[in-house]
């Protein structure tokens, strides 16, 4: 018997209807005593622990009262121009995206020591 691609595999399963998936899928545990949902459910944790770790958004709320020395650290932390860094003050916004929580707590302590109001999303 020829192997089947995995290509071809996905393939013919995106036309199958429901119920013959969920045929194969009971083929599947009864072949090998393997249940693939079972495996998919065991495995989610552990992307969610790794994503609660990133996705963390450092958001300019207001630059404070001392907002040049807020721009001058913007620039240092995005590696934006002074203009954009001065936009990114006057009107606030996402300073950094994606960032280990870690990180992101650093910078928004830095920011709110130069004056800035900050919060992580």
């Amino acid at each position: 018997m020829a192997k089947i691609k995995v290509e071809d595999f996905i393939s013919g399963l995106k036309e199958m209807t429901i119920l013959e998936v969920k045929e194969l899928v009971d083929a599947m545990k009864e072949e090998f005593g393997v249940d693939p949902s079972a495996v998919a459910v065991a495995a989610a944790p552990v992307e969610s622990e790794a994503a609660a770790d990133v996705n963390k958004t450092v958001v300019l709320k207001s630059a404070g009262g001392n907002k040049i020395q807020v721009i001058k650290l913007l620039k240092e932390i995005t590696g934006l121009g002074l203009v954009e860094a001065k936009a990114l003050a006057d009107n606030g916004g996402n300073v950094k995206e994606n960032l280990p929580s870690e990180e992101a707590n650093q910078i928004k302590a830095q920011l709110e020591e130069a004056g800035a109001e900050v919060e992580l999303a």
